[in-house]
Protein backbone atom coordinates (compact mmCIF):
# COMPACT_ATOMS: atom_id res chain seq x y z
CA UNK A 1 0.00 0.00 0.00
CA UNK A 2 1.39 3.38 -0.95
CA UNK A 3 2.01 5.88 1.79
CA UNK A 4 0.60 9.28 1.17
CA UNK A 5 3.08 12.13 1.61
CA UNK A 6 1.63 14.54 4.11
CA UNK A 7 3.16 17.28 6.17
CA UNK A 8 3.34 16.30 9.81
CA UNK A 9 1.03 18.14 12.13
CA UNK A 10 0.77 18.56 15.87
CA UNK A 11 -2.58 17.55 17.29
CA UNK A 12 -2.41 19.24 20.67
CA UNK A 13 -5.51 19.97 22.66
CA UNK A 14 -5.92 23.68 23.10
CA UNK A 15 -6.25 24.36 26.79
CA UNK A 16 -8.47 27.01 28.26
CA UNK A 17 -5.65 29.50 28.63
CA UNK A 18 -4.66 29.24 24.98
CA UNK A 19 -8.26 29.40 23.83
CA UNK A 20 -8.89 32.48 25.92
CA UNK A 21 -5.80 34.09 24.45
CA UNK A 22 -7.01 33.50 20.91
CA UNK A 23 -10.53 34.73 21.62
CA UNK A 24 -9.58 37.73 23.72
CA UNK A 25 -10.88 41.04 22.53
CA UNK A 26 -9.47 44.42 23.43
CA UNK A 27 -9.28 43.84 27.19
CA UNK A 28 -5.99 42.62 28.64
CA UNK A 29 -5.64 40.86 31.96
CA UNK A 30 -2.74 41.95 34.10
CA UNK A 31 -1.59 38.38 34.75
CA UNK A 32 -2.50 35.00 33.33
CA UNK A 33 -2.18 31.72 35.17
CA UNK A 34 -0.22 29.19 33.13
CA UNK A 35 0.22 25.51 33.86
CA UNK A 36 3.20 23.58 32.58
CA UNK A 37 0.92 21.60 30.31
CA UNK A 38 -0.45 24.81 28.80
CA UNK A 39 3.09 26.01 28.17
CA UNK A 40 4.05 22.75 26.43
CA UNK A 41 0.92 22.84 24.25
CA UNK A 42 1.63 26.41 23.17
CA UNK A 43 5.28 25.57 22.44
CA UNK A 44 4.29 22.62 20.25
CA UNK A 45 1.85 24.82 18.36
CA UNK A 46 4.10 27.83 17.85
CA UNK A 47 7.69 26.59 17.62
CA UNK A 48 9.37 27.66 14.40
CA UNK A 49 11.98 24.92 14.79
CA UNK A 50 9.24 22.29 14.89
CA UNK A 51 7.61 23.76 11.76
CA UNK A 52 10.94 23.65 9.93
CA UNK A 53 11.61 20.06 10.94
CA UNK A 54 8.06 19.01 10.02
CA UNK A 55 8.67 20.28 6.50
CA UNK A 56 11.96 18.38 6.40
CA UNK A 57 10.07 15.19 7.28
CA UNK A 58 7.45 15.92 4.60
CA UNK A 59 10.22 16.47 2.03
CA UNK A 60 11.85 13.17 3.03
CA UNK A 61 8.50 11.41 2.68
CA UNK A 62 8.09 12.90 -0.79
CA UNK A 63 11.61 11.68 -1.66
CA UNK A 64 10.62 8.12 -0.70
CA UNK A 65 7.53 8.33 -2.88
CA UNK A 66 9.65 9.68 -5.72
CA UNK A 67 12.22 6.90 -5.36
CA UNK A 68 9.48 4.27 -5.52
CA UNK A 69 8.35 5.91 -8.74
CA UNK A 70 11.18 4.04 -10.47
CA UNK A 71 8.81 1.04 -10.48
CA UNK A 72 6.01 2.92 -12.21
CA UNK A 73 5.38 1.39 -15.66
CA UNK A 74 6.53 3.55 -18.57
CA UNK A 75 4.23 3.80 -21.58
CA UNK A 76 5.76 5.01 -24.84
CA UNK A 77 3.80 5.79 -27.99
CA UNK A 78 5.44 6.53 -31.32
CA UNK A 79 4.12 7.35 -34.77
CA UNK A 80 5.77 8.51 -37.94
CA UNK A 81 5.73 8.86 -41.70
CA UNK A 82 8.54 8.49 -44.19
CA UNK A 83 8.90 8.87 -47.94
CA UNK A 84 12.23 7.98 -49.52
CA UNK A 85 13.74 7.58 -52.97
CA UNK A 86 17.22 6.20 -52.40
CA UNK A 87 19.63 5.54 -55.26
CA UNK A 88 20.41 1.89 -55.98
CA UNK A 89 23.73 1.03 -57.59
CA UNK A 90 22.46 -2.04 -59.42
CA UNK A 91 20.91 -2.88 -62.76
CA UNK A 92 18.20 -4.61 -60.75
CA UNK A 93 16.96 -1.58 -58.79
CA UNK A 94 13.33 -2.42 -59.42
CA UNK A 95 12.61 1.20 -60.30
CA UNK A 96 9.87 1.95 -62.80
CA UNK A 97 11.00 2.63 -66.34
CA UNK A 98 12.77 5.95 -66.63
CA UNK A 99 13.21 6.32 -62.83
CA UNK A 100 16.62 6.12 -61.11
CA UNK A 101 15.28 4.37 -57.98
CA UNK A 102 12.05 3.10 -56.49
CA UNK A 103 10.09 5.28 -54.06
CA UNK A 104 8.96 3.95 -50.71
CA UNK A 105 6.35 5.55 -48.45
CA UNK A 106 5.90 4.23 -44.92
CA UNK A 107 3.50 5.18 -42.11
CA UNK A 108 4.08 3.40 -38.83
CA UNK A 109 2.97 3.43 -35.17
CA UNK A 110 4.40 1.68 -32.12
CA UNK A 111 3.60 1.33 -28.44
CA UNK A 112 5.59 -0.17 -25.58
CA UNK A 113 5.26 -0.59 -21.82
CA UNK A 114 8.41 -1.01 -19.75
CA UNK A 115 8.43 -2.16 -16.13
CA UNK A 116 11.41 -2.28 -13.79
CA UNK A 117 11.48 -5.45 -11.69
CA UNK A 118 12.48 -5.78 -7.99
CA UNK A 119 15.26 -8.15 -9.11
CA UNK A 120 16.99 -5.38 -11.04
CA UNK A 121 15.71 -6.64 -14.38
CA UNK A 122 13.33 -5.03 -16.83
CA UNK A 123 10.44 -6.44 -18.81
CA UNK A 124 8.94 -4.70 -21.81
CA UNK A 125 5.84 -5.34 -23.89
CA UNK A 126 5.82 -3.89 -27.38
CA UNK A 127 3.54 -3.65 -30.39
CA UNK A 128 4.00 -2.03 -33.80
CA UNK A 129 2.16 -1.66 -37.10
CA UNK A 130 3.15 -0.10 -40.41
CA UNK A 131 1.82 0.51 -43.88
CA UNK A 132 4.22 0.59 -46.81
CA UNK A 133 3.66 1.48 -50.45
CA UNK A 134 6.31 1.28 -53.15
CA UNK A 135 6.61 1.49 -56.93
CA UNK A 136 9.45 -1.04 -56.98
CA UNK A 137 8.90 -3.67 -59.65
CA UNK A 138 10.42 -6.27 -57.32
CA UNK A 139 7.95 -5.72 -54.46
CA UNK A 140 5.35 -8.43 -54.10
CA UNK A 141 2.77 -6.37 -52.18
CA UNK A 142 1.92 -2.70 -52.29
CA UNK A 143 0.47 -1.51 -50.08
CA UNK A 144 1.75 -3.99 -47.48
CA UNK A 145 0.89 -4.11 -43.78
CA UNK A 146 3.35 -5.36 -41.16
CA UNK A 147 2.42 -5.92 -37.52
CA UNK A 148 4.44 -7.06 -34.53
CA UNK A 149 3.81 -7.90 -30.83
CA UNK A 150 6.40 -9.17 -28.41
CA UNK A 151 7.90 -9.29 -24.97
CA UNK A 152 11.51 -8.93 -23.79
CA UNK A 153 13.08 -9.66 -20.40
CA UNK A 154 16.53 -8.41 -19.43
CA UNK A 155 17.88 -9.69 -16.10
CA UNK A 156 21.29 -8.88 -14.57
CA UNK A 157 23.11 -12.01 -13.40
CA UNK A 158 26.16 -10.38 -11.76
CA UNK A 159 26.33 -6.59 -11.43
CA UNK A 160 23.12 -4.98 -10.13
CA UNK A 161 21.46 -8.33 -9.41
CA UNK A 162 21.56 -7.83 -5.64
CA UNK A 163 21.20 -4.04 -5.66
CA UNK A 164 20.58 -1.68 -8.52
CA UNK A 165 20.18 2.09 -8.76
CA UNK A 166 16.43 2.05 -8.13
CA UNK A 167 16.67 -0.10 -5.01
CA UNK A 168 19.59 1.84 -3.54
CA UNK A 169 17.73 5.11 -4.14
CA UNK A 170 14.72 3.76 -2.23
CA UNK A 171 16.92 2.57 0.64
CA UNK A 172 18.69 5.93 0.83
CA UNK A 173 15.39 7.83 0.75
CA UNK A 174 13.95 5.57 3.47
CA UNK A 175 16.99 6.09 5.69
CA UNK A 176 16.76 9.85 5.15
CA UNK A 177 13.11 9.72 6.14
CA UNK A 178 14.01 7.80 9.30
CA UNK A 179 16.72 10.34 10.09
CA UNK A 180 14.35 13.28 9.63
CA UNK A 181 11.71 11.53 11.74
CA UNK A 182 14.27 11.09 14.51
CA UNK A 183 15.22 14.72 14.03
CA UNK A 184 11.59 15.72 14.54
CA UNK A 185 11.45 13.75 17.78
CA UNK A 186 14.64 15.43 18.92
CA UNK A 187 13.33 18.91 18.09
CA UNK A 188 10.09 18.17 19.94
CA UNK A 189 11.97 16.82 22.93
CA UNK A 190 14.33 19.80 23.01
CA UNK A 191 11.38 22.17 22.75
CA UNK A 192 9.61 20.53 25.69
CA UNK A 193 12.82 20.50 27.75
CA UNK A 194 13.49 24.18 26.98
CA UNK A 195 9.94 25.10 27.97
CA UNK A 196 10.22 23.21 31.25
CA UNK A 197 13.49 24.93 32.13
CA UNK A 198 12.04 28.33 31.29
CA UNK A 199 8.83 27.56 33.18
CA UNK A 200 10.58 26.56 36.38
CA UNK A 201 13.02 29.46 36.07
CA UNK A 202 10.03 31.81 35.98
CA UNK A 203 8.40 30.03 38.91
CA UNK A 204 11.63 30.33 40.89
CA UNK A 205 12.04 33.99 39.98
CA UNK A 206 8.50 34.80 41.14
CA UNK A 207 9.07 32.95 44.41
CA UNK A 208 12.32 34.84 44.84
CA UNK A 209 10.33 38.08 44.52
CA UNK A 210 8.07 36.84 47.32
CA UNK A 211 11.14 36.17 49.47
CA UNK A 212 12.52 39.64 48.74
CA UNK A 213 9.13 41.22 49.50
CA UNK A 214 9.10 39.40 52.83
CA UNK A 215 12.64 40.60 53.50
CA UNK A 216 11.57 44.18 52.81
CA UNK A 217 8.58 43.75 55.10
CA UNK A 218 10.81 42.44 57.90
CA UNK A 219 13.20 45.36 57.40
CA UNK A 220 10.29 47.81 57.59
CA UNK A 221 9.13 46.18 60.81
CA UNK A 222 12.63 46.37 62.26
CA UNK A 223 12.90 50.02 61.22
CA UNK A 224 9.53 50.81 62.82
CA UNK A 225 10.48 48.99 66.01
CA UNK A 226 13.80 50.82 66.15
CA UNK A 227 12.01 54.14 65.66
CA UNK A 228 9.74 53.36 68.60
CA UNK A 229 12.75 52.51 70.76
CA UNK A 230 14.41 55.78 69.80
CA UNK A 231 11.22 57.74 70.58
CA UNK A 232 11.06 56.03 73.99
CA UNK A 233 14.67 56.90 74.61
CA UNK A 234 15.74 53.28 74.80
CA UNK A 235 18.11 53.55 71.82
CA UNK A 236 20.21 56.44 70.45
CA UNK A 237 19.16 58.19 67.23
CA UNK A 238 22.17 56.77 65.38
CA UNK A 239 20.63 53.30 65.76
CA UNK A 240 18.13 54.14 62.99
CA UNK A 241 20.85 54.22 60.31
CA UNK A 242 21.44 50.49 60.11
CA UNK A 243 17.82 49.28 59.60
CA UNK A 244 17.19 52.15 57.18
CA UNK A 245 20.24 51.28 55.10
CA UNK A 246 19.31 47.62 55.18
CA UNK A 247 15.76 48.45 54.06
CA UNK A 248 17.00 50.39 51.04
CA UNK A 249 19.42 47.63 50.14
CA UNK A 250 16.63 45.06 50.22
CA UNK A 251 14.40 47.32 48.14
CA UNK A 252 17.15 47.37 45.54
CA UNK A 253 17.34 43.57 45.61
CA UNK A 254 13.54 43.45 45.23
CA UNK A 255 13.73 45.68 42.16
CA UNK A 256 16.43 43.45 40.68
CA UNK A 257 14.36 40.34 41.48
CA UNK A 258 11.37 41.82 39.65
CA UNK A 259 13.55 42.49 36.62
CA UNK A 260 14.68 38.86 36.78
CA UNK A 261 11.01 37.84 36.69
CA UNK A 262 10.45 40.00 33.63
CA UNK A 263 13.43 38.50 31.83
CA UNK A 264 12.43 34.93 32.79
CA UNK A 265 8.91 35.66 31.61
CA UNK A 266 10.17 36.92 28.26
CA UNK A 267 12.33 33.82 27.81
CA UNK A 268 9.28 31.65 28.38
CA UNK A 269 7.17 33.74 26.01
CA UNK A 270 9.85 33.39 23.34
CA UNK A 271 9.41 29.62 23.49
CA UNK A 272 5.62 29.35 23.66
CA UNK A 273 4.09 32.32 21.84
CA UNK A 274 3.52 33.04 18.19
CA UNK A 275 4.37 36.37 16.65
CA UNK A 276 0.65 37.05 16.23
CA UNK A 277 -0.25 36.51 19.91
CA UNK A 278 -0.16 40.23 20.64
CA UNK A 279 -2.30 40.05 23.78
CA UNK A 280 -0.23 37.34 25.38
CA UNK A 281 3.03 39.18 24.65
CA UNK A 282 1.84 42.07 26.80
CA UNK A 283 0.38 40.00 29.63
CA UNK A 284 2.13 38.64 32.70
CA UNK A 285 2.49 34.88 33.08
CA UNK A 286 2.04 33.25 36.47
CA UNK A 287 3.13 29.58 36.73
CA UNK A 288 0.31 27.72 38.43
CA UNK A 289 2.27 24.55 39.22
CA UNK A 290 3.34 24.07 42.82
CA UNK A 291 7.12 24.06 43.17
CA UNK A 292 7.26 20.88 45.19
CA UNK A 293 9.30 17.78 44.64
CA UNK A 294 8.71 14.14 45.44
CA UNK A 295 12.19 12.71 45.73
CA UNK A 296 12.62 9.51 43.76
CA UNK A 297 15.58 7.18 43.41
CA UNK A 298 17.05 6.76 39.92
CA UNK A 299 17.59 3.31 38.42
CA UNK A 300 20.79 4.13 36.56
CA UNK A 301 21.06 0.79 34.75
CA UNK A 302 17.47 0.99 33.47
CA UNK A 303 17.96 4.64 32.51
CA UNK A 304 21.05 3.74 30.46
CA UNK A 305 19.22 0.89 28.73
CA UNK A 306 16.26 3.10 27.88
CA UNK A 307 18.46 5.93 26.63
CA UNK A 308 20.37 3.64 24.26
CA UNK A 309 17.06 2.31 22.94
CA UNK A 310 15.07 5.55 22.61
CA UNK A 311 17.33 8.55 22.13
CA UNK A 312 16.42 10.13 18.77
CA UNK A 313 20.02 11.15 18.14
CA UNK A 314 21.01 7.48 18.12
CA UNK A 315 18.14 6.64 15.78
CA UNK A 316 19.31 9.38 13.43
CA UNK A 317 22.87 8.05 13.56
CA UNK A 318 21.67 4.52 12.82
CA UNK A 319 19.69 5.86 9.85
CA UNK A 320 22.88 7.54 8.60
CA UNK A 321 24.71 4.20 8.89
CA UNK A 322 21.95 2.50 6.90
CA UNK A 323 22.36 5.11 4.17
CA UNK A 324 26.13 4.62 4.08
CA UNK A 325 25.69 0.85 4.09
CA UNK A 326 23.38 1.03 1.07
CA UNK A 327 25.81 3.28 -0.75
CA UNK A 328 28.70 0.93 0.03
CA UNK A 329 26.73 -2.10 -1.18
CA UNK A 330 25.84 -0.36 -4.43
CA UNK A 331 29.44 0.76 -4.91
CA UNK A 332 30.63 -2.85 -4.52
CA UNK A 333 28.20 -3.85 -7.25
CA UNK A 334 30.15 -1.60 -9.61
CA UNK A 335 33.28 -3.72 -9.16
CA UNK A 336 31.60 -6.84 -10.50
CA UNK A 337 31.45 -7.49 -14.24
CA UNK A 338 28.14 -7.01 -15.99
CA UNK A 339 26.44 -10.14 -17.25
CA UNK A 340 22.85 -9.78 -18.43
CA UNK A 341 20.52 -12.42 -19.74
CA UNK A 342 18.19 -11.23 -22.50
CA UNK A 343 15.18 -13.28 -23.60
CA UNK A 344 12.60 -12.06 -26.11
CA UNK A 345 9.81 -13.40 -28.23
CA UNK A 346 7.90 -11.61 -31.01
CA UNK A 347 5.12 -12.58 -33.33
CA UNK A 348 4.99 -10.98 -36.74
CA UNK A 349 2.06 -10.32 -39.00
CA UNK A 350 2.05 -9.45 -42.69
CA UNK A 351 -0.54 -8.82 -45.37
CA UNK A 352 -1.19 -6.60 -48.34
CA UNK A 353 -2.37 -6.23 -51.93
CA UNK A 354 -0.52 -7.40 -55.02
CA UNK A 355 1.82 -4.82 -56.44
CA UNK A 356 0.20 -3.97 -59.78
CA UNK A 357 3.35 -2.20 -60.93
CA UNK A 358 5.58 -5.23 -60.47
CA UNK A 359 7.02 -7.22 -63.37
CA UNK A 360 7.04 -10.95 -63.64
CA UNK A 361 10.33 -12.69 -63.94
CA UNK A 362 10.25 -14.84 -67.09
CA UNK A 363 9.25 -18.31 -66.11
CA UNK A 364 8.35 -17.27 -62.58
CA UNK A 365 4.85 -15.82 -62.42
CA UNK A 366 4.12 -13.49 -59.51
CA UNK A 367 1.83 -15.28 -57.05
CA UNK A 368 0.75 -13.83 -53.70
CA UNK A 369 0.98 -16.62 -51.06
CA UNK A 370 -2.36 -17.77 -49.79
CA UNK A 371 -3.49 -15.93 -46.69
CA UNK A 372 -1.42 -12.78 -47.24
CA UNK A 373 -3.94 -10.99 -49.40
CA UNK A 374 -5.71 -8.29 -47.35
CA UNK A 375 -5.31 -5.11 -45.34
CA UNK A 376 -4.23 -4.14 -41.83
CA UNK A 377 -6.87 -6.33 -40.23
CA UNK A 378 -5.62 -9.36 -42.10
CA UNK A 379 -2.08 -8.55 -40.93
CA UNK A 380 -3.30 -8.68 -37.31
CA UNK A 381 -5.04 -11.99 -38.02
CA UNK A 382 -1.76 -13.52 -39.11
CA UNK A 383 -0.31 -12.67 -35.71
CA UNK A 384 -2.64 -15.20 -34.11
CA UNK A 385 -1.89 -17.82 -36.75
CA UNK A 386 1.74 -17.88 -35.65
CA UNK A 387 3.24 -18.27 -39.12
CA UNK A 388 5.95 -15.73 -38.40
CA UNK A 389 7.79 -15.38 -35.08
CA UNK A 390 11.16 -14.36 -33.68
CA UNK A 391 12.60 -15.94 -30.50
CA UNK A 392 15.93 -14.82 -29.05
CA UNK A 393 18.09 -15.63 -26.03
CA UNK A 394 21.47 -14.09 -25.40
CA UNK A 395 24.07 -13.17 -22.79
CA UNK A 396 25.63 -9.73 -22.71
CA UNK A 397 28.96 -9.41 -20.89
CA UNK A 398 30.77 -6.21 -20.06
CA UNK A 399 33.79 -5.42 -17.90
CA UNK A 400 35.83 -2.20 -17.78
CA UNK A 401 39.50 -3.15 -17.92
CA UNK A 402 41.16 -2.01 -14.70
CA UNK A 403 37.87 -0.69 -13.29
CA UNK A 404 39.73 1.77 -11.07
CA UNK A 405 36.85 4.24 -10.83
CA UNK A 406 34.50 1.59 -9.42
CA UNK A 407 37.13 0.29 -7.00
CA UNK A 408 37.86 3.80 -5.74
CA UNK A 409 34.15 4.49 -5.30
CA UNK A 410 33.76 1.27 -3.28
CA UNK A 411 36.69 2.19 -1.03
CA UNK A 412 35.30 5.69 -0.47
CA UNK A 413 31.82 4.38 0.33
CA UNK A 414 33.22 1.84 2.77
CA UNK A 415 35.24 4.57 4.50
CA UNK A 416 32.12 6.73 4.81
CA UNK A 417 30.27 3.78 6.37
CA UNK A 418 33.02 3.29 8.94
CA UNK A 419 32.92 6.99 9.79
CA UNK A 420 29.16 6.77 10.38
CA UNK A 421 29.66 3.72 12.61
CA UNK A 422 32.35 5.55 14.59
CA UNK A 423 30.02 8.54 14.96
CA UNK A 424 27.32 6.25 16.39
CA UNK A 425 29.83 4.83 18.90
CA UNK A 426 30.78 8.37 19.91
CA UNK A 427 27.12 9.32 20.37
CA UNK A 428 26.44 6.23 22.46
CA UNK A 429 29.25 7.17 24.83
CA UNK A 430 28.00 10.75 25.00
CA UNK A 431 24.48 9.52 25.80
CA UNK A 432 25.81 7.32 28.60
CA UNK A 433 27.67 10.30 30.06
CA UNK A 434 24.56 12.51 29.85
CA UNK A 435 22.45 9.94 31.69
CA UNK A 436 25.05 9.56 34.42
CA UNK A 437 25.34 13.35 34.73
CA UNK A 438 21.56 13.67 34.97
CA UNK A 439 21.41 10.94 37.63
CA UNK A 440 24.12 12.71 39.64
CA UNK A 441 22.28 16.03 39.27
CA UNK A 442 19.05 14.48 40.57
CA UNK A 443 20.81 12.93 43.54
CA UNK A 444 22.64 16.16 44.35
CA UNK A 445 19.54 18.31 43.97
CA UNK A 446 17.56 15.96 46.19
CA UNK A 447 20.15 16.18 48.93
CA UNK A 448 20.30 19.96 48.51
CA UNK A 449 16.53 20.17 48.98
CA UNK A 450 16.74 18.33 52.27
CA UNK A 451 19.70 20.42 53.43
CA UNK A 452 18.11 23.71 52.30
CA UNK A 453 14.81 22.83 53.96
CA UNK A 454 16.58 22.08 57.24
CA UNK A 455 18.61 25.27 56.95
CA UNK A 456 15.50 27.33 56.27
CA UNK A 457 13.69 25.83 59.27
CA UNK A 458 16.72 26.52 61.46
CA UNK A 459 16.95 30.08 60.16
CA UNK A 460 13.30 30.65 61.02
CA UNK A 461 13.92 29.48 64.59
CA UNK A 462 17.05 31.61 64.88
CA UNK A 463 15.26 34.71 63.62
CA UNK A 464 12.36 34.18 66.02
CA UNK A 465 14.77 33.72 68.90
CA UNK A 466 16.82 36.76 67.91
CA UNK A 467 13.72 38.94 67.70
CA UNK A 468 12.68 37.82 71.15
CA UNK A 469 16.14 38.71 72.44
CA UNK A 470 15.92 42.10 70.73
CA UNK A 471 12.53 42.78 72.29
CA UNK A 472 14.08 41.99 75.68
CA UNK A 473 16.98 44.31 74.97
CA UNK A 474 19.49 41.46 74.74
CA UNK A 475 20.27 41.79 71.01
CA UNK A 476 21.02 44.44 68.40
CA UNK A 477 19.75 45.58 65.02
CA UNK A 478 22.81 44.06 63.42
CA UNK A 479 22.09 40.59 64.76
CA UNK A 480 18.35 40.76 63.94
CA UNK A 481 19.02 41.97 60.40
CA UNK A 482 21.69 39.33 59.99
CA UNK A 483 19.24 36.60 61.00
CA UNK A 484 16.71 38.04 58.55
CA UNK A 485 19.31 37.90 55.77
CA UNK A 486 20.19 34.35 56.77
CA UNK A 487 16.53 33.39 56.46
CA UNK A 488 16.19 35.06 53.05
CA UNK A 489 19.28 33.23 51.78
CA UNK A 490 17.99 29.93 53.16
CA UNK A 491 14.64 30.44 51.43
CA UNK A 492 16.35 31.33 48.15
CA UNK A 493 18.63 28.29 48.49
CA UNK A 494 15.57 26.07 48.96
CA UNK A 495 13.92 27.60 45.89
CA UNK A 496 17.12 27.05 43.87
CA UNK A 497 17.35 23.43 45.04
CA UNK A 498 13.71 22.75 44.11
CA UNK A 499 14.21 24.39 40.71
CA UNK A 500 17.37 22.41 40.08
CA UNK A 501 15.61 19.18 41.04
CA UNK A 502 12.72 19.88 38.67
CA UNK A 503 15.18 20.73 35.91
CA UNK A 504 17.27 17.65 36.67
CA UNK A 505 14.20 15.40 36.42
CA UNK A 506 13.34 16.93 33.05
CA UNK A 507 16.95 16.52 31.91
CA UNK A 508 16.91 12.87 32.96
CA UNK A 509 13.73 12.32 30.93
CA UNK A 510 15.34 14.08 27.97
CA UNK A 511 18.59 12.15 28.26
CA UNK A 512 16.73 8.82 28.34
CA UNK A 513 14.48 9.79 25.42
CA UNK A 514 11.31 9.42 27.52
CA UNK A 515 10.42 13.09 27.93
CA UNK A 516 7.75 13.16 25.21
CA UNK A 517 6.04 10.02 26.51
CA UNK A 518 6.11 11.26 30.10
CA UNK A 519 4.59 14.60 29.07
CA UNK A 520 1.88 12.99 26.94
CA UNK A 521 3.25 14.01 23.53
CA UNK A 522 2.43 11.19 21.12
CA UNK A 523 4.11 10.94 17.71
CA UNK A 524 2.32 8.90 15.05
CA UNK A 525 4.42 7.92 12.05
CA UNK A 526 1.60 7.28 9.59
CA UNK A 527 0.99 9.00 6.27
CA UNK A 528 3.59 11.56 7.07
CA UNK A 529 4.24 12.45 10.67
CA UNK A 530 1.63 13.28 13.28
CA UNK A 531 2.38 14.45 16.76
CA UNK A 532 -0.31 15.01 19.29
CA UNK A 533 -0.48 15.75 22.96
CA UNK A 534 -2.58 13.20 24.78
CA UNK A 535 -5.53 14.94 26.39
CA UNK A 536 -5.62 12.41 29.21
CA UNK A 537 -1.93 12.63 30.12
CA UNK A 538 -1.31 14.47 33.38
CA UNK A 539 0.84 17.55 33.37
CA UNK A 540 4.04 17.78 35.33
CA UNK A 541 3.22 18.12 38.99
CA UNK A 542 -0.35 16.90 38.63
CA UNK A 543 -1.68 13.64 40.02
CA UNK A 544 -3.62 11.10 38.04
CA UNK A 545 -6.53 9.54 39.92
CA UNK A 546 -5.22 6.45 41.64
CA UNK A 547 -1.71 7.17 40.37
CA UNK A 548 1.35 9.02 41.49
CA UNK A 549 2.93 12.36 40.76
CA UNK A 550 4.83 12.44 37.51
Amino acid sequence: MRRRAAAPRILASVVAAAAAASAAGGSLAEDRDLSLRDAIVLALRNSDDIDIQREAVAAAEAAVMGARGAYDPLLELQGGWRRATEPVNSPFSGAPAGQPAPTIEIADAAASVRQLLPTGGEVSLRAAASRETTDSEFALLSPSYATRVGVELRQPLLRNRGLDEARVTIRIAASDRSREGAGLRQVLQDAVADVERAYWDLAAARRAVTVQEEAVRLAEEQLAETSVRIENGVSPETEIAQPRAELERRRGELIAARETVSRAQNRLKLRILDDRDEELWTEGLVPSEEMTAELQAVDVAESLRRALAERPELAAAEAAIERRRAEASFAREGIRPALDAVVSYDRLGFAGSRNTGGDEVPGLPVVVPEGLEGGLGRSYETLGEGEFDDARASLVFGFPIGNRAARAAALGARSAQRQAEADLARLRKAVRAEVLDAAAAIDTAGQRIQAARAAREAAEVQLSSERDRYAAGLSTNFLVLTRQNDLSRARLDEIAALTDYRTARAEMARSTGSLLAERGVDIEMEAGQDERMDDDAPAEGSTRPGGRER
